[in-house]
C-alpha cells in the first residue's frame, strides 16, 4: 500500500487514553474502542451495534468472542461471507475499512495489530469454541440452533450466513444428481442449431454448442465467459433447444428470464428480441420463447420492508426453466432465495462472466461455483458424451481431466473462451486479457506502446491538470467519428432540437431524447471510489462546473437541460430501475393554455428493443443523482462506446484486478485510463478479490 498503518497514527500509541483501555479483557472497553472505530470510519456502527447486543445475550461473553464477531460483522460490509481467524491474524489491520475514505481525524488509535499481537489463531479458535454464543458447525442440537454466530474449522460465520452457503450447496448438490433425459435427437438438433462441428485440425471448438448440450442433461447448469463470447447467443439457442420438443410434444415449458438489476434485465431484454426474431426455427417455438427478462426482486416477488419474498419453498415458481443473466452480480442471500423457490422439477442456467466484480453484497457465488471453468476437469465420461453429440473435438482443448465424483459441479459448467466483439488485435481485447491473467508489467508496456488506436492512457500532473477536462468534453479529438467526451451528447442536444412549434405529441421529440440519449451513451467516466477528488462525488462536481464554464449547460445547480441522472433504486411505480440513466430535456408544456412554453422533463430510454422513451418530471424522481461519472459496479451490465477509467491516487482495498477488469470490459470501442499517480494501475493488478466462503465443499 503507499501508506502503512502506522502512518495512520499521528501520535504514540501510550497516548494515556489508550494506555488505560484492556479491551481483551474489559467489555466495556472493548465497546469503548470499537466506538473510537465506528468514529473513525473504520468500524459500521451496525458492527458496533452488533456486540452490543451479543454482550447482551451473554454478559459473561469473552471479549476475544467479541472481537471476532465485530470484525465478521464488518467483513459481511465488504462481501466476505465469513471471517478467517488465522488468516485475519496475519494481517489483522485489513479486517477493518483502512484506510477509510475520508478519514480527516487524527487522534490516536489502537489498531486491530497490536491489540492482537500476541494472539495465537488456536487459542481464538478454542475461545470461540467454549462461548455460549458459538455454535459449531456439525452441532445440529435444538440449543446450538439458537446460537448467533458459528463455527466451521477457523472460519467464523454470523449463522444467517452460514445458513445461507449450507442451503445453497445442498440444493445445489441434488440438482447435480437429477439427470434429466436429453432429446433423442439431440445431435441432429445441435447441428441445425450452430452447424456441423468443422473437422480442420486447426479449426475453434464451438463452446457455444458444447453449453447448449450440457445444460439439456442436468437440472442445474452455468455458461460463463468475458465480453462478446455469445453468452447471450447461446442462451437463445439453448431454449430453443430445451422448447422445440416440448411444443412438439404439445407441453410447451414455461420459460421465465431474469437479471439482478433493472439495468442488466433492459439489456438483455433487448438483446434477446432481437436474437429470437433471427433464430431458424419453426415459428410456433420462436413463440414459446420470451425475451421479456424481469429483476429477480420482482420474479420472486418482493415484500417491502422485510427480506422475505412471495415465492419460497411453500409457495413455488410456477416455471419449468429458469435463466439469470449477469449471475455474478447475485449475492449469498439472493441464490439461497431463488433455490428454495425453485420448484424440484425446474431447470436453472446462470448466465455471467466469473472475472467480473463481485456483487456488492455478502457472497461472490458466480466466483465460487465457476472455480474450475478455466481447466474444465471433464471426466472422461462427460468428454465422450460431449464428442458424440456435438462432433467437437475436445482432445485439442487443453483442458485438465477431472473426475465426476470428485469434481460433480464441473460436469455442468461451459466457459466460453472466443470473442466476438474484442477481434484479433483489439487493444481492449489484449488489455483485458492481460489484466485477468495480472500480468502487470505486460499491461503497462501495452498502454505505453501506443501501438493501438482504441487504447490511450493519461498520466495527470496534478490535481488541477486540465488535461483532464480537455479528455472528459472534447474526447480524444479525433473528429466525430472518434472516441467523444460529453461535448458531444450536449451538441446533439443543442443541433437536433425540434423546431419550437412542434406540439409535445409530435413523434419529433421522442426522436430528439432518442438521439441525446444515444450520444451521451457515447463515453463513460468510471471511477474505483465515491469520495475525494477522484471519486464520483468530487468528479460529478468537477465535469458540472467545467461544461458551465464552457458554455455547454445553462446552470451548474440541480435540475438544467442537459443533467444526466442515475436511478439509484427500483422504482416500480414508474417503470424505472436502479442504474437506468435519463436526460433532462426541455419539451413543451401539455396544455393549450400554455402553449409555447416549455418544461423540464427527464427523459429515460424503455429498453424493451422498441427504441421508445418515457419522460418523467424531475419533481417525481427522489432517488436520482448525476452520472457524469459513475462507480465501476454501477456500470455493470452496461457498455459504453468510448469508456475512461480514473484511478484515485493511493491505493484502497476495492482497487482489484477484477475492477479493472471490469471497467475495461465496459468499452465497447475505446478504453481510456486515467491516472493522477503512476504506479497505482500496476499494485492494483497484483491484487486479486478473495472473497472467504466455505461454498465450494463438496462440490
Amino acid at each position: 500500500m503507499s501508506r502503512s498503518f502506522a502512518e495512520l497514527l499521528p501520535t504514540p500509541l501510550d497516548a494515556q487514553s489508550l494506555a488505560e483501555l484492556t479491551p481483551l479483557s474489559r467489555v466495556d472497553d472493548l465497546l469503548l474502542l470499537l466506538e473510537r472505530w465506528v468514529e473513525r470510519g473504520w468500524l459500521r456502527a451496525l458492527d458496533r451495534a452488533f456486540v452490543a447486543f451479543l454482550s447482551e445475550l451473554d454478559p459473561q461473553a469473552d471479549s476475544l468472542v467479541l472481537l471476532a464477531a465485530a470484525l465478521t460483522s464488518h467483513q459481511l460490509g465488504h462481501g466476505h461471507v465469513c471471517l478467517d481467524l488465522h488468516e485475519t491474524l496475519k494481517e489483522p489491520d485489513f479486517a477493518l475499512s483502512l484506510p477509510p475514505e475520508g478519514d480527516l481525524q487524527s487522534g490516536p488509535m489502537l489498531l486491530p495489530s497490536q491489540l492482537l499481537v500476541a494472539l495465537d489463531g488456536g487459542a481464538w479458535c478454542q475461545a470461540l469454541a467454549g462461548s455460549a454464543l458459538v455454535a459449531q458447525a456439525d452441532d445440529h442440537s435444538e440449543a446450538a440452533a439458537h446460537r448467533p454466530l458459528v463455527l466451521s474449522g477457523r472460519r467464523l460465520y454470523l449463522r444467517r450466513y452460514w445458513s445461507y452457503e449450507r442451503r445453497i450447496a445442498a440444493a445445489l448438490r441434488q440438482r447435480l444428481a437429477q439427470q434429466e433425459a436429453a432429446p433423442t435427437d439431440l445431435a441432429q438438433r445441435l447441428d441445425a442449431l450452430f452447424g456441423k462441428a468443422n473437422p480442420a485440425p486447426d479449426a475453434l471448438i464451438d463452446w457455444q454448442k458444447l453449453a447448449c448440450a450440457l445444460a439439456t442433461r442436468s437440472a442445474f447448469s452455468i455458461i460463463t465467459g468475458g465480453p462478446g463470447t455469445g453468452k447471450t447467443t447461446t442462451v437463445v439457442r439453448l431454449l430453443a433447444l430445451l422448447q422445440a420438443p416440448a411444443v412438439e410434444s404439445g407441453q410447451p415449458l414455461r420459460i421465465r428470464l431474469a437479471a439482478p438489476t433493472g439495468k442488466a434485465a433492459a439489456r438483455l431484454t433487448e438483446s434477446i428480441s432481437h436474437q429470437v426474431q433471427s433464430l431458424e426455427v419453426a415459428e410456433n417455438v420462436r413463440q414459446k420463447i420470451p425475451s421479456d427478462v424481469t429483476t429477480v426482486h420482482r420474479l420472486l416477488g418482493s415484500r417491502p420492508g422485510t427480506r422475505h419474498f412471495r415465492h419460497h419453498a411453500g409457495n413455488p415458481l410456477p416455471l419449468d426453466v429458469l435463466v439469470v443473466d449477469e449471475a455474478s452480480m447475485i449475492d449469498l442471500e439472493m441464490m439461497a432465495n431463488l433455490l428454495a423457490a425453485l420448484p424440484a422439477h425446474a431447470r436453472l442456467i446462470l448466465l455471467g462472466d466469473k472475472d467480473q466484480l463481485a456483487s456488492v453484497e455478502a457472497g461472490a457465488v458466480l466466483g465460487d461455483l465457476c472455480r474450475d471453468a478455466e481447466a474444465g476437469l471433464y471426466s472422461p465420461q462427460t468428454q465422450a458424451w460431449l464428442q458424440a453429440v456435438s462432433g467437437e473435438d475436445l482432445g485439442k482443448s487443453g483442458l485438465q481431466q477431472g473426475d465426476a465424483t470428485q469434481f460433480p459441479l464441473a460436469q455442468q459448467v461451459v466457459m466460453l473462451r472466443h470473442s466476438r466483439r474484442f477481434v484479433q488485435g483489439s487493444g481492449i481485447g489484449q488489455l483485458a486479457r492481460l489484466v485477468n491473467q495480472q500480468q502487470a508489467e505486460d499491461a503497462r508496456a501495452l498502454l505505453a506502446a501506443r501501438s493501438h488506436n482504441d487504447l490511450f492512457a493519461l498520466a495527470l500532473k496534478g490535481e488541477q491538470d486540465r488535461s483532464l477536462e480537455r479528455l472528459l468534453l472534447e474526447g480524444l479529438g479525433q473528429g466525430t467519428e472518434g472516441p467523444q467526451g460529453y461535448r458531444h451528447y450536449l451538441g446533439v442536444l443543442a443541433d437536433q432540437r425540434p423546431a419550437a412549434g412542434a406540439a409535445l405529441e409530435d413523434p419529433c421529440w421522442t426522436l430528439w431524447a432518442r438521439s441525446v440519449l444515444e450520444a451521451f451513451d457515447s463515453f463513460q467516466l468510471l471511477c474505483a471510489v465515491r469520495k475525494g477528488p477522484w471519486g464520483v462525488e468530487g468528479l460529478n462536481q468537477r465535469i458540472t462546473q467545467a461544461l458551465f464554464n464552457a458554455g455547454l449547460i445553462e446552470s451548474d445547480q440541480h435540475w438544467y437541460e442537459g443533467r444526466p441522472v442515475l436511478m439509484t433504486r427500483n422504482d416500480y411505480g414508474l417503470g424505472l430501475m436502479n442504474g437506468d440513466i435519463g436526460i433532462a430535456l426541455r419539451l413543451p408544456e401539455r396544455s393549450t393554455e400554455e402553449a409555447g412554453r416549455q418544461v423540464l422533463r427527464v427523459a429515460f430510454p424503455r429498453n424493451d428493443g422498441s427504441g421508445g422513451v418515457r419522460f418523467v418530471l424531475p419533481s417525481r424522481l427522489n432517488d436520482v443523482e448525476t452520472v457524469y461519472a459513475m462507480t465501476v459496479h454501477k456500470s455493470q451490465g452496461s457498455e459504453f462506446a468510448h469508456t475512461a477509467l480514473i484511478l484515485p491516487e493511493s491505493l484502497n482495498p476495492v482497487l482489484t484486478k477484477e475492477l479493472i477488469y471490469t471497467g475495461i470490459t465496459r468499452a465497447k470501442h475505446w478504453f481510456s485510463l486515467i491516472e493522477p499517480r503512476q504506479g497505482i494501475f500496476d499494485e492494483a493488478l497484483r491484487r486479486k478479490v478473495k472473497r472467504l466462503s466455505g461454498l465450494m465443499l463438496g462440490l
